[in-house]
């Protein structure tokens, strides 16, 4: 399953979501946001189980208020649309994937 780009108009249907959902907030000027984002696309291709999600932050600053996003980039875990797991910085595949156990 591809990537949705998510925004305040669709984020509720995210939400929502029966599957697990990974959140990636970041900004196109981000560094370390770049050295994430192929890696959450990987994950979201090999793991259809999951609803993965980015949040571009300087786009949708009401989402990024709402999950007290302070530093990019971040993940966010929900599941049955409640914060599980939620982690700051760059992380390797294996640790966002651990996030999602």
């Amino acid at each position: 399953m591809s990537v949705i780009n998510v925004n305040k108009n669709n984020f509720d249907g995210v939400r929502n979501s029966v599957k697990t959902v990974l959140l990636d907030f970041y900004a196109d000027w981000c560094g370390p946001c770049r050295m994430v984002s192929p890696l959450v696309d990987e994950i979201a291709e090999e793991n259809p189980e999951y609803l993965v999600g980015k949040i571009n932050v300087d786009e949708e600053p009401e989402l990024a208020s709402a999950f007290g996003v302070s530093s990019i980039p971040t993940l966010v875990v929900m599941r049955d649309g409640k914060i599980e797991n939620q982690s700051v910085g760059a992380l390797p595949k294996n640790k966002i994937l651990d996030m999602l156990k």
